[in-house]
């Protein structure tokens, strides 16, 4: 198998981006787009010297699946975005339960657990709370775009009438865009370190308000004239905030001290989510971690909640706090609530809730998770909510150090979880429910909910 031949292949499932896999020859081959039970027709376009596996480009579908669909929105296949829109949505969340099931049945120990039903979103489009835009010129015309990376590339790809963001964001976004054309702004090239302007973090709540970040290389010439022309177009932008990072690469937000500051109006933005019929205020800063889709994260923290069984828990530890959501929800349950978490103004936010929600019996610290646990002398229930690598091995022995009544643990990557969850049923915590929540419709992504007592 060689770059450039074309193949006819028959699919048989999406691998783990949410690709056509097929096999040619004994070699696994991969080709986005295309949807298990198709036949397609595909060009190779790289073949690993590591593994028999191979990327395909897809050319024609020969015999579509009965789950293939129209995609919601104009940009998909140019998108790198939301790549499951032609899979019919039951499809995918009977794939995402598969694919947890799967993580789990290639670790022994944990083979056999039942995997509840993939809980849908209330609202498969239109879901996500926040925009992530980057920030580029077109070659032909040069007219500024605010898009996304195409899949494998640094090519900016226009995403106007994006289907999965919250109204207002794209009619924002697409406000903004010509008042920074009509600008002259200048985009940041990363190649020739040139420009100010590298991306637009737009981040939507309950109400229909947008807070507004703009993450520059340098400060934008006239950037508070500019933010206060952004807000009088589009009155439901609440705040304007100017995030400078200097750093090589594609992180989002630098973690300098002393580098944001308000254009105009407020530095955070409220926002509610509603837990099993309770209204838990959240306050969210520019770089503070928050589920994308409200309704989603609700319905998990609730499940979170009812698997306490509704009593009353002396000290509950959240590990990986981030805005405080889950600790605040959980606040009634608990005589105690402390969150530990790396980001000091998310840690500022979730301080800033408890307040908004009169709730005295949580309280936020910052630092690494590991060390902070260290100092703790027990906990009835320690909440893990990790980012996609997982728990470290230093904080999965913390909490084993605490020897917790039970576990709760909320992940978004099936494999890291099922490897961390190897490492604890060693230590008698072992899955007692398992419920895959689909957080990000028509992405690969699935989050899972995971309750762990502790064996006798």
């Amino acid at each position: 198998m060689n770059p450039g031949q074309q193949l006819s292949i028959t699919c048989t499932d999406l691998d783990d981006l949410g690709a056509g896999l097929g096999a040619v020859d004994g070699r696994r081959v991969h080709v986005a787009g295309a949807l298990p039970g198709e036949r397609v027709t595909a060009v190779v376009e790289h073949v690993s010297r590591q593994e028999p596996a191979a990327w395909a480009r897809l050319v024609t579908v020969e015999a579509p699946a009965p789950e293939r669909r129209q995609p919601a929105c104009p940009a998909f296949g140019s998108c790198g975005g939301c790549i499951l829109q032609h899979f019919a949505y039951e499809a995918q969340l009977a794939w995402k339960r598969r694919r947890v099931g799967d993580a789990f049945a290639a670790r022994s120990v944990l083979a056999g657990i039942t995997i509840d039903p993939c809980v849908p979103s209330p609202k498969p489009l239109g879901y996500r709370n926040k925009s992530k835009l980057v920030v580029a010129r077109t070659a032909d015309q040069g007219r500024l775009v605010l898009g996304a990376y195409a899949p494998r590339s640094h090519d900016v790809v226009e995403v106007a009438g994006c289907r999965i963001a919250e109204s207002p964001l794209d009619e924002t976004a697409g406000a903004l865009r010509a008042i920074l054309d009509e600008a002259g702004v200048r985009p940041y090239d990363e190649r020739t370190l040139t420009g100010n302007l590298r991306h637009v973090v737009l981040r939507s709540n309950h109400a229909g308000q947008v807070l507004a970040v703009w993450i520059a290389a340098r400060p934008l010439p006239d950037g508070a004239a500019l933010a206060r022309r952004f807000r009088a177009v589009r009155p439901e932008v609440v705040g304007v905030v100017e995030h400078e990072n200097r750093t090589r690469g594609n992180v989002l937000f630098s973690d300098a001290g002393d580098n944001e500051r308000i254009l105009d109006g407020a530095g955070t933005i409220e926002d509610r989510v509603e837990v099993a019929g309770r209204s838990v205020l959240l306050t969210l800063s520019p770089g503070a971690f928050f589920q994308a889709n409200r309704a989603v994260a609700g319905l998990a923290y609730a499940a979170l909640a009812a698997g306490l069984g509704a009593r009353s828990i002396d000290r509950i530890v959240d590990a990986y706090s981030g805005a405080g959501g889950i600790a605040l929800a959980l606040a009634p349950f608990a005589s105690e609530v402390i969150g530990i978490e790396s980001h000091a103004g998310a840690v500022a936010d979730a301080t800033a809730s408890a307040g908004l929600n009169g709730i005295t019996n949580a309280r936020f610290v910052v630092g690494d998770a590991a060390a902070l646990l260290t100092g703790l002398d027990r906990a009835d229930l320690v909440v893990l909510n990790p980012p996609r690598k997982g728990c470290a091995p230093s904080v999965l022995a913390q909490v084993v150090r605490l020897a917790p009544r039970a576990l709760a643990y909320l992940s978004c990557d099936p494999d890291t979880l099922a490897r961390d969850l190897e490492a604890l049923a060693a230590h008698g915590y072992r899955a007692r429910a398992v419920t895959p929540f689909d957080m990000l419709p028509h992405t690969p992504h699935v989050e899972t909910l995971v309750l762990l007592p502790k064996s006798a």
